[in-house]
């Protein structure tokens, strides 16, 4: 607040771009709708009186457990303390062609 620094936050992203599909990934998932549909919608609830809610997941992507083994290089400025290493993925993160259809 105010300027000053109160915490550092740290998230981890694959690089989507460079995934290959059939060897990372088999099929992509995106959950959108159509306004039409969104419409259609609102009107029968609307009609009948019924009460509609919203759900808004901040952390969605964070917590459907993955079908397939992924592996991950090292974050930059970690390379030196796990040399050779790589991180298995059990759980999606940010930036994976599958994360949506996991969850």
């Amino acid at each position: 607040a105010f300027g000053m620094l109160e915490k550092y936050k740290v998230r981890l992203c694959a690089k989507g771009f460079r995934q290959v599909s059939g060897v990372d990934f088999d099929e992509i998932y995106a959950p959108v709708t159509k306004h039409v549909t969104m419409r259609t919608f609102l009107a029968f609830v609307a009609a009948n009186d019924l009460e509609l809610k919203q759900l808004d997941v901040t952390c969605a992507f964070l917590n459907g457990d993955l079908d397939k083994e992924l592996f991950l290089a090292i974050p930059p400025g970690y390379e030196g303390v796990y040399p050779g290493k790589v991180l298995r993925l059990k759980k999606a993160i940010y930036g994976l062609k599958p994360a949506p259809k996991v969850w």
